[in-house]
């Protein structure tokens, strides 16, 4: 190997060792690169500051998160999908506040979450996909993710008037505490049937209170688009879930 140790033999413990010199200033770059960028930064841009391939790059970064977590530094390296980004630790937010501004945290109402929900399991995803899913117009919610820099613009369906395609962001998966949206909680049948449920009675009770006549064209109007149109509110509350499990640990 290039900096002298012998490769692991299959079928033996792997020995730990520590860090070259070599390796050090390795990390000691990606370090520097992460702390002035501020935001996130790729894995092969990380390659491309050490002068070396990704997989090396990657190793660098795994001993530098380690070395931030072992030590009583306020900072850490955070994965997000295939970047990385130093940040403050959640442990010591109370102290920067204190000094600082409090940060502005958007409040989800529980429509923007819904939506957030549908585009966070379903991305890419069109406003039309979003609407028959909800059965409302959603140019307010997706507008107002956007706004809040958890959705974006991911691209156009190749379809007539080409819709456009959202996705949500690294925001999202800073804000939600998941390194991709294949860390988002999964949702069984038996979740999916309880809360369908809940929202039908709530629904029905809001058919019963209008004017005589005008509740059944509704319900005949909701039923047709039932099979798909509120099997989404459980992935909402996953996501409500997971977004209260990481503020906590702030």
């Amino acid at each position: 190997m290039a900096d002298g140790r012998e490769p692991a033999v299959p079928g033996q413990l792997e020995l730990s060792f520590p860090p070259t010199e070599n390796e050090k200033e390795q990390e000691a770059i990606i370090e520097a690169v992460l702390f002035t960028m501020g935001n996130s930064v790729e894995l092969r841009q990380l390659a491309v500051a050490i002068g070396q391939d990704q997989d090396v790059a990657r190793r660098a970064v795994e001993r530098l998160i380690k070395r931030y977590r072992s030590s009583k530094s306020g900072m850490e390296i955070t994965q997000l999908e295939d970047s990385y980004q130093m940040c403050t630790k959640a442990a010591y937010y109370e102290n920067l506040i204190r000094v600082a501004a409090t940060p502005k945290k958007q409040v989800l109402t529980e429509v923007v979450l819904e939506t957030l929900s549908i585009i966070a399991y379903k991305q890419p995803v069109t406003k039309m996909e979003i609407e028959k899913i909800r059965g409302v117009k959603s140019d307010h919610a997706v507008n107002r993710l956007v706004e809040y820099n958890l959705v974006y613009e991911v691209g156009r369906l190749d379809a007539p008037g080409r819709p456009a395609l959202f996705a949500t962001t690294e925001e999202f998966l800073r804000r939600f505490g998941v390194g991709s949206v294949q860390d988002l909680p999964d949702v069984g049948p038996e979740q999916e049937a309880e809360i369908k449920a809940q929202v039908e009675e709530e629904l029905q009770l809001k058919l019963e209170a209008l004017p005589d006549g005008t509740g059944q064209e509704m319900a005949e109007e909701a039923e047709q688009e039932m099979p798909e149109g509120l099997e989404r509110p459980e992935e909402a509350e996953a996501l409500r879930l997971k977004e209260a499990a990481a503020t906590s640990e702030e």
